[in-house]
């Protein structure tokens, strides 16, 4: 089939086009929702551009919608539509068990005609890291509630357990921390990622640690 994949930049979104791909599906294109002044992702909170570069070093296309939350899915769905005139049949996501969430997708899919799939749902989160791992991919901490000395460390065993031990769901599903996806099967080229020489590394914001970066495409794989 034909897939736009709801891309956040992080782990779950990654992994869910991963195991779509392997299983001989097509994507098409990225979906990434952003602020209504183009300024930050939704998701995760890091710079839109960002996404962009993602798309860039994976060569698939990018379709970033900007949004309130107020009008989040009114224009999502807006956004849906279009795809689904160009011959997307369904959308991929990388929810795994909070329920609100899958129901959301499901009827929003439903509303428009297309097929939702989520292929990390209920899964063993530590399964899911591991088959991350184990498939090559490489993420960043870029985001967290519980510890800002987590903020630029690359997601590793030690680090998920550490968070784990602080209470944290191993793949931050309640939004305990947030990745971005630098380098993987998915990907053509590398995404480098760098700290600004003049200004913290690390910033907070509502009660969350942000890493404070600048990403940049690294040479061709191989």
């Amino acid at each position: 089939m034909n897939f736009f994949i709801s891309w956040s930049g992080g782990k779950d979104s990654a992994l869910a086009a991963y195991r779509v791909r392997q299983e001989g599906h097509r994507i098409s294109c990225l979906l990434n929702c952003a602020a209504e002044d183009g300024s930050r992702v939704r998701a995760h909170g890091f710079p839109a551009e960002v996404v962009a570069l993602q798309a860039r070093a994976m060569g698939i296309p990018l379709v970033q919608v900007y949004t309130s939350w107020e009008e989040y899915e009114a224009n999502f769905k807006e956004a849906l539509w279009t795809l689904k005139d160009s011959g997307v049949e369904g959308g991929v996501f990388g929810d795994m068990d909070i329920e609100e969430h899958r129901e959301w997708v499901e009827r929003v899919c439903a509303e428009v005609g297309m097929r939702p799939i989520l292929p990390l749902w209920k899964a063993d989160p530590w399964a899911l890291l591991e088959e991350f791992w184990d498939a090559g991919f490489r993420a960043l901490v870029v985001a967290t509630r519980l510890d800002p000395t987590y903020v630029g460390r690359t997601l590793d065993r030690e680090l998920v357990t550490e968070m784990e031990t602080r209470g944290a769901h191993p793949c931050g599903e309640r939004g305990e921390y947030h990745t971005l996806v630098t380098d993987g099967p998915l990907f053509q080229r590398p995404l480098q990622v760098e700290l600004p020489p003049d200004a913290p590394a690390v910033y907070e914001h509502n009660g969350i640690w942000y890493l404070n970066f600048a990403p940049r495409l690294g040479g061709k794989v191989g």
